[in-house]
């Protein structure tokens, strides 16, 4: 699992699979993003892999701390897979999508 920071506290990329063994490394990287910056904290999920409910307890996790400091936690492009897993659970619901993925149906 990479976590890269393209613009400090405003914008981060996660790249590889999110899971159990990663979520407390990425959890707390969040965390520090989410507290290090102010409006919209834009996480590009172009590269992402969620394989069990720990990855998406992060990203719940960094929404509802970044909502607590008066920000917005934006996923940004979302891949198929993981906005199928985020239809699923009702979590695209709760999450800000910056965009819906090509080829997906609305609904």
């Amino acid at each position: 699992m990479e976590l890269a920071e393209l613009d400090a506290g405003q914008v981060l990329a996660l790249c590889g699979r999110l899971d159990l063994p990663a979520a407390a490394d990425v959890r707390e990287a969040l965390h520090r993003a989410v507290d290090a910056g102010s409006g919209d904290l834009v996480l590009d999920l172009s590269g992402l892999e969620i394989r069990d409910s720990a990855g998406l307890g992060v990203l719940v996790g960094a929404h509802r701390r970044a909502s607590r400091t008066g920000r917005r936690l934006v996923l940004r492009d979302v891949p198929p897979s993981v906005h199928r897993l985020l239809r699923r659970t009702g979590l695209h619901r709760v999450l800000h999508l910056a965009t819906e993925p090509a080829g997906l149906a609305a609904g």
